[in-house]
């Protein structure tokens, strides 16, 4: 939308007249959440989540779950990237990939297609809501979920025609439209959805060596479908699509952690993603359906930057170093499980029961060109597994929730440097849970769960062939929470305390060697102790006035650390909190309904300080950041000006610890990658 015509948009709603309703909600949200076996109320999922809906996202101009991740409490993110999109939950979460294969703690599911490696797809726009799963999800998603899991829901279709355009403008030359349409193509039959939208901006750096503001812009575009085929009262076939075209700059670094860079050959971050999920609903009779899914995704990634950072005039000895690594993913999925209804369960009418079989099938190919050495690796994966759940209702008020996953994990790893292994393993984990339904209002629960992630590939050829491979990490989690509802539904609370035990914890070690290079590996070198507390509240305190709040506390520890080479370099870990696992993170703001049409949001985040990395001391440094929104709403239109990090402060999403400035000599030093800078705009935005 071009400025002379969002200002005459703007202007006509302004000046219009009011509508008449109520000035604030009647009631606080109640969001179902599509992440467990059967969708419920997050109120009634005794799991400790934190759900986002698009009013949220919207009024935060959120367009990548970096922009809303840090509401979640004990929940962090890595950038190392343009975007951050390597997520650590309760201290547990990989924070940068570079040639070696990845295997995850935290999966990203996005319309049920599998991300977990690939965290730059997670666009918001036409995302209907956010849901965030804290702690082991051994049983539903196995291997990759070991921390927690992370659910983006899109927008679907419906038999009512809809359309939302939505145009943006804000600082940095960030520009935006979107426009989504959905409906009936065959009226009860065929119902279908487009979206499309498209972000660009500068980005936050300046390139002072090339004179350039642009060296770390965004280039995104996001395009959704939906197809939902209502082919009898007992059949429904769902097909998702997913296209995502990122071209984004990656310039992030500098000499003197600021926001200029003297780089001559900026980086690029870019991804060609095109994926689906075809998922079908059986009502098979009044006692058991059927559900199944489908899906694939084929990524083309590039990732690249300038190693040094600098110029050859800034190098005595005129050296220049860059990297460029290129993946091309694709991924096979294949889900079906029976899922009784109440006419179907077992042991006497008091249990309901689910049963499925899971295949996943990643290839990965990586061709990297660095002048430190190049490499070509493929890494190919297979998981299947089987896995089932009993809730069984011992009184009208206790539950028993028992499940079990058992998984088979092969893997085949070949490169260019003569490397070949073939891990496999078989891996099981799974929940005891009790669920205890005090009164309408208040349920407490309480479980000991298992995940698991499986073993993997070193593939640093400086390793010697005993460290080329490590195993599987267990860990145990003991979990008890309450979720209740106050003042006639008007409060509504969540707290939930954990004790989780690591073992056999895959601890990455990166030291640094001379010319540039760094030692790189992945080991079972630790136990670990992750113990916390998650609190959130959200009150309609009346008509004009809602306030929420969030806490995480976190006590994330490496009670035993084994690690050689760090030791001999006079490094130990041992005592000390595990990387990317600040002490405590908070939220806390609200929403004021001046009248009919105007609402004013405002929250205050933030975290305490944090190690970068388990391989140095280097630590970001506690912060909070002020984020607010004016929006005015008349019938369909919507505007909305908004700002994050309104006091402009520097926080920090990754770091190294290194000597790579030639003007010290070499000496090493902390080198911290920027958070988003004070970001203002407008949006304006229509809804039919």
């Amino acid at each position: 939308m071009k400025p002379t015509l969002l200002s005459i948009t703007i202007a006509s709603i302004l000046f219009s007249g009011t509508a008449s309703a109520e000035v604030g909600p009647e009631d606080l949200p109640s969001m179902v959440v599509s992440a467990d076996f059967r969708p419920a109320a997050a109120q009634d999922i005794p799991v400790s989540l934190t759900t986002f809906d698009d009013t949220i996202i919207e009024s935060r101009g959120a367009q990548h779950i970096e922009d809303v991740l840090n509401l979640a409490p004990n929940v962090n993110i890595s950038s190392g990237a343009s975007r951050g999109q390597y997520f650590q939950i309760r201290g547990i979460g990989e924070r940068s990939q570079f040639s070696a294969p990845l295997n995850p703690s935290v999966g990203l599911i996005i319309d049920g297609i599998d991300f977990s490696r690939t965290g730059g797809a997670a666009t918001l726009f036409d995302i209907e809501q956010v849901e965030v799963l804290r702690g082991p999800q051994g049983t539903r998603y196995g291997t990759n979920a070991l921390a927690g899991v992370v659910n983006l829901q899109s927008k679907q279709a419906t038999n009512e025609f809809d359309m939302n355009f939505e145009s943006t403008l804000a600082d940095y030359d960030t520009r935006e439209i979107g426009i989504a349409v959905g409906g009936p193509i065959v009226k009860d039959a065929l119902l279908g959805r487009i979206a499309v939208h498209t972000h660009q901006s500068d980005g936050y750096m300046d390139n002072d060596f090339l004179g350039r503001d642009n060296t770390q812009d965004r280039d995104e575009i996001t395009a959704r479908g939906h197809l939902k085929f209502l082919v009898s009262d007992d059949l429904t076939v769902d097909l998702n699509l997913l296209h995502l075209n990122i071209d984004n700059g990656y310039d992030a670094f500098s000499f003197d952690n600021s926001r200029s860079t003297l780089s001559d050959q900026p980086g690029e971050d870019k991804q060609r993603t095109n994926a689906l999920a075809l998922k079908s609903d059986w009502q098979i009779n009044n006692a058991v359906s059927m559900q199944s899914a489908l899906t694939y995704s084929k990524s083309d990634i590039t990732y690249s930057y300038d190693a040094d950072w600098g110029f050859a005039g800034i190098h005595p000895d005129e050296y220049i170093a860059t990297e460029n690594f290129m993946r091309e993913r694709e991924n096979v999925s294949f889900e079906s499980r029976l899922i009784s209804d109440e006419a179907g369960r077992i042991f006497g009418g008091s249990t309901d029961w689910v049963l499925g079989f899971y295949h996943l099938s990643q290839d990965e190919d990586l061709d990297l060109v660095s002048d430190f050495g190049n490499l070509q690796n493929e890494y190919e994966t297979e998981n299947t597994a089987v896995f089932g759940q009993l809730d069984t209702y011992l009184t009208s008020k206790l539950t028993l929730i028992s499940g079990l996953r058992v998984e088979r994990f092969s893997a085949d790893y070949e490169d260019s440097n003569g490397l070949d292994l073939d891990p496999s393993e078989t891996l099981f984990g799974g929940k005891l849970g009790l669920n205890y339904q005090l009164n309408a209002d208040h349920m407490a629960f309480t479980s000991l769960s298992r995940g698991y992630k499986s073993g993997g590939v070193n593939n640093n050829d400086a390793l010697p062939l005993s460290k080329r491979e490590f195993d599987t990490e267990y860990m145990w989690n003991l979990e008890a929470g309450l979720k209740s509802s106050w003042l006639d539904g008007d409060l509504v609370t969540n707290l939930t305390a954990f004790y989780a035990w690591r073992r056999d914890a895959q601890v990455k070690s990166s030291i640094a060697l001379p010319g540039g290079e760094f030692l790189d590996s992945l080991d079972n070198a630790a136990r670990g102790t992750n113990v916390g507390i998650e609190f959130d509240a959200d009150w309609l305190v009346n008509d004009k006035l809602r306030l929420f709040a969030a806490v995480g506390l976190l006590r994330a520890t490496f009670d035993e650390y084994d690690n050689p080479e760090l030791q001999a370099e006079g490094f130990d870990i041992e005592g000390r909190r595990q990387a990317h696992a600040p002490a405590y993170q908070f939220t806390l703001g609200g929403e004021i309904y001046l009248n009919q049409n105007w609402t004013l949001r405002a929250n205050v985040e933030g975290k305490d300080e944090f190690y970068f990395s388990n391989s140095h001391n280097a630590k970001s440094g506690s912060y909070a950041i002020t984020n607010a929104s004016l929006e005015y709403q008349h019938q369909n239109w919507r505007v909305t000006l908004w700002g994050r990090n309104l006091f402009d402060k520097d926080y920090y999403t990754r770091g190294f610890f290194f000597g790579n400035d030639p003007r010290i000599g070499y000496a090493d030093k902390a080198y911290k990658q920027l958070g988003d800078p004070r970001v203002v705009g407008l949006t304006v935005s229509y809804d039919y």
